[in-house]
């Protein structure tokens, strides 16, 4: 059967199911996502992370020191800035943040330090200690 045979036939009417409207016949036709959630995928694999750098045992030491001078002047309202390793969640490495405020406390057996706003620090991941003039 060609096109110029069909043309003039009659639109058929389903006896059993209405007829859909305008806005239901358009559905059929918008965009479908068949990999829902891909795009997030592809942007977090591609999403660069820093690799986690073990100081040398001159460095802890010199880290260590910086430590100790740094607990004796909790509550002088001398300022530091720390540097540390924060590991990703998602993935392997993480990214080197550096901090600036308060020491709170140095938590020797949680193995962390504990900042005026509350957030802890692991000692393990610092790697740069510099305090700052106090007020």
């Amino acid at each position: 059967m060609m096109y110029d045979d069909m043309i003039d036939l009659p639109h058929h009417v389903s006896p059993v199911h209405r007829q859909m409207t305008r806005e239901e016949r358009a559905a059929q036709f918008s965009p479908f996502a068949a990999l829902t959630g891909y795009e997030r995928v592809i942007e977090e694999a591609g999403r660069q992370t820093d690799e986690w750098r073990e100081p040398d045992e001159d460095a802890k030491g010199i880290l260590d020191e910086k430590l100790q001078e740094m607990e004796e002047q909790i509550g002088k309202g001398r300022e530091a800035e720390i540097t540390y390793f924060q590991p990703d969640g998602k993935k392997e490495g993480g990214a080197y943040v550096t901090v600036r405020g308060l020491v709170k406390k140095i938590d020797r057996y949680g193995r962390a330090l504990v900042m005026e706003d509350g957030k802890r620090i692991l000692m393990e991941y610092i790697v740069e200690v510099e305090e700052l003039s106090g007020d």
